[in-house]
């Protein structure tokens, strides 16, 4: 990694290892990161030292600069082999964030490396991106009738009206079931798997631990994959590259399923949170059928990554109010960003249905999430949102929002469950594509369909491991 002759920072500048840095995890953060932003903003302006699990990190927080890290790939980097405290040995023990950055996978490559994998990713996801072809019509399909099963078997087991966790008993196990559906993995792959991503991404103890389950639960997905194909994207990306090996393409797959379990997971329970707690730009856009809109709104006020992945600084470079070292850590903060775009102009940016499109929920310049996973996530988070508002009459959070449990780590911020007092519409459950499609029959008819078929032996597994791994313990 040659040195370019790039202006370097002046002498006087204050470098990150040397200024006094406050610890971002702390009781305030867990219970007001926005407030938390809004000091560190008011003190040092648009980047601002931070110290993150006693290493310290630049934090950036306003809009424009976030938008130019994200961008600018030529200065900031995304493999972790730039960062200087780590090729120095300055990192402490066991640091709990490191374990996942040490997985070589596209979301931490570079250049041309980074742009023959992402090539790899579009072609393996293309036969599902499109509702047209069978590939993407059978996902579109499924997702639409696991929802129906999960919301049918809630009507079996408590009846048109009673008391639902919309996280553990309705999008954890959702995700999860699309999950190995999309991978063409079986069912037993994924009692541990959604909470050992959790465990990466909280940075907890176990976060090394954690990620190598993880990881190999994936690289025996691939090699099962490979012995016997199928019409599952593990398939169509060994299609895609068949020179992968099993451990390579079982670190794609980890990375897709941190994705699709949690990222997406969070936008769904969030986009739920703000129609339930009466954000009323999100409850205008969801009545007027606008699914799109109301996930978008939803993700603009509340992100499903609160902080994105790393950057290092390539070279010298100005950013904010400091000079940022070639080397140094950058975390931007989606979630500091959104705030300062909602806080410029807000009444005309925030209000115009344009503006929301500008929510950084899929990243945003190069590693942005393809084309191809942002319309299936998208399709996604729309389907799950959609199934429970069509088919619930009632609908209200049992706990006043300030007082609901949240998962405030160093990347997401996400619901650890969203309890909900409910009454179902009376016109059931059906388990067609869309609402209406076929007619709807009764309250327990999506469990029905779903035996005849075999789902529902998935469905209650999925259920009763997800039920387990909530409420007892992490």
């Amino acid at each position: 990694m040659e040195a370019h002759p790039f202006t370097t920072a002046p002498a006087d500048s204050p470098a990150l290892e040397s200024l006094p840095v406050e610890p971002l995890l702390t009781s305030e953060f867990d219970a007001d990161p926005g407030g938390v932003y809004a000091r560190l903003r008011r003190t040092y302006g648009p980047v601002a030292p931070v110290g993150l699990m006693g290493v310290p990190v630049w934090l950036v927080l306003d809009y424009r600069e976030v938008l130019e890290v994200l961008r600018n790939e030529s200065v900031w980097r995304r493999d972790v082999r730039y960062w200087r405290a780590r090729a120095q040995g300055r990192l402490p023990p066991d640091w709990p964030l490191l374990a996942g950055y040490e997985v070589r996978q596209t979301m931490f490559m570079d250049d041309e490396e980074h742009l023959a994998a992402r090539h790899t990713h579009h072609a393996a996801l293309r036969p599902f991106q499109d509702g047209r072809t069978p590939q993407g019509w059978e996902l579109r399909a499924t997702v639409a009738r696991y929802a129906d099963e999960l919301i049918g078997m809630l009507a079996a087991e408590s009846g048109t009206a009673g008391f639902v966790d919309l996280g553990a008993q309705y999008t954890r196990p959702l995700l999860l079931m699309v999950t190995t559906k999309l991978f063409g993995c079986p069912v037993e792959l994924g009692d541990e798997l959604v909470m050992d991503l959790w465990r990466m991404l909280d940075g907890g103890p176990d976060a090394g631990p954690a990620t190598g389950r993880a990881l190999a639960a994936m690289t025996r997905l691939a090699g099962h994959r490979r012995a016997r194909p199928g019409d599952d994207l593990t398939s169509y990306m060994l299609l895609a590259d068949p020179e992968l090996s099993d451990e390579q393409l079982g670190r794609e797959l980890f990375m897709n399923a941190v994705y699709l379990n949690d990222i997406t997971g969070n936008m769904v329970l969030n986009t739920l949170l703000e129609v339930l707690r009466g954000n009323a730009t999100v409850r205008r856009s969801l009545s007027a059928g606008q699914l799109g809109e109301t996930v978008n709104r939803a993700a603009l006020v509340n992100p499903p990554v609160a902080n994105m992945c790393f950057r290092f600084a390539a070279r010298d470079v100005a950013l904010g109010n400091f000079w940022i070292r070639g080397g140094d850590i950058v975390s931007p903060s989606a979630a500091a960003a959104h705030g300062d775009l909602m806080a410029i102009g807000s009444s005309h940016l925030v209000g115009a249905t344009v503006s929301t499109r500008a929510h950084l929920g899929w990243g945003a310049g190069p590693h942005q999430c393809p084309s191809a996973a942002r319309e299936l996530g998208g399709m996604i988070v729309s389907t799950a949102v959609g199934r429970i508002f069509d088919h619930l009459e009632k609908a209200e959070l049992t706990l006043p929002p300030d007082q609901l449990p949240w998962r405030s780590g160093p990347v997401v911020r996400g619901l650890r469950l969203l309890p909900v007092r409910y009454e179902l519409s009376g016109r059931g459950v059906d388990g067609g594509v869309g609402p209406g499609a076929g007619g709807w029959r009764g309250a327990s008819s999506g469990v029905e369909a779903a035996s005849e078929s075999g789902g529902d032996g998935q469905v209650k597994g999925l259920l009763s491991a997800l039920r387990r791994l909530m409420f007892g313990g992490r």
